[in-house]
């Protein structure tokens, strides 16, 4: 978990098609942790050109307490350099890049905002939904802890990824996905849940939540806003977490383990290690009320 993560929790990130007005105008009144405003799968070619003029408006309004992400299209279509123009000029939270196939992937679009003078604060995220990908996804995270990089977040594209192996069944995707964490986890990155297709299976979603929270992903991306709540729910820390890391934290700032690297606490051996997976835990649940 990154430190950005401490203060921009991500448990639950929203596509938008910038096409959609409709939806466009709901989204500052909506509660998810980020909106993504997609230029690339939910809008058609036709309507790319006009989807890209709006994103000025978009962001000239109100933004909400959304962290706002643009997704544009791979830099080698046709349309990648037109989208990644306006969506430097909005100046979001981050530019998603999609079909990340290597590290030099990042390292380009990086140069690219470098170039146009972008602010440090404008950060990359990854998709990540390709065999080769999955392939070279060391290299790709270890990016991750250098901050001119930029990168800060990798995303799931379960539904490409299924497409392009074949496999369609989660519990066969699951062992690309847990290399996935691990990978993210070893370069400080967060990292998001790939979508949940049906929105009117609640239970499904929520099971599905539960499943990527207990593997290590950060939030979950998501396709309606009736999702939007569950996700946060579920990738909230629970009250149970909370009592514990309070507990690991005051029984540290007792004067009498004010030098000790291990102590005792209910019976089991704390370590400073947990003191610091503690003040990260009430960090994020003080960012989201909790």
């Amino acid at each position: 978990m990154t430190e950005q993560t401490l203060y921009r929790p991500r448990r639950s990130a929203l596509y938008i098609p910038v096409s959609n007005d409709k939806a466009l105008a709901k989204a500052p009144g909506l509660d998810a942790d980020v909106v993504i405003f997609d230029l690339e799968d939910a809008v058609a070619p036709a309507d790319k050109p006009a989807a890209r003029a709006k994103l000025a408006a978009v962001f000239a309004a109100p933004a909400g307490r959304a962290e706002r992400v643009i997704r544009i299209n791979a830099l080698a279509s046709e349309w990648g350099a037109d989208d990644l123009a306006a969506a430097l000029a909005c100046q979001p939270d981050a530019i998603l890049l999609p079909k990340v196939d290597t590290a030099r992937d990042i390292l380009e679009a990086g140069d690219a905002l470098d170039d146009a003078a972008a602010p440090d604060e404008v950060k990359l995220w990854a998709m990540i939904e390709t065999p080769k990908a999955l392939l070279n996804i060391g290299a790709i995270a270890e990016l991750g802890r250098d901050p001119a990089s930029r990168l800060a977040c990798f995303v799931a594209g379960t539904n490409d990824l299924a497409k392009e192996t074949g496999v369609f069944d989660r519990r066969y995707l699951t062992p690309w996905l847990m290399q996935l964490v691990l990978a993210a986890k070893a370069g400080g990155l967060d990292l998001l849940d790939g979508v949940y297709n049906d929105f009117r299976d609640a239970d499904g979603f929520v099971r599905e939540c539960a499943e990527g929270a207990a593997m290590g992903f950060d939030g979950k991306t998501v396709i309606h806003p009736s999702q939007i709540g569950p996700a946060n729910a579920t990738f909230a820390p629970s009250e149970q977490a909370l009592a514990e890391a309070r507990a690991i934290r005051d029984a540290f700032t007792k004067p009498e383990n004010a030098d000790k690297g291990v102590i005792g606490l209910n019976g089991k051996m704390v370590e400073r290690l947990h003191l610091t997976q503690a003040e990260k835990l009430l960090a994020k649940a003080a960012a989201i009320g909790a």
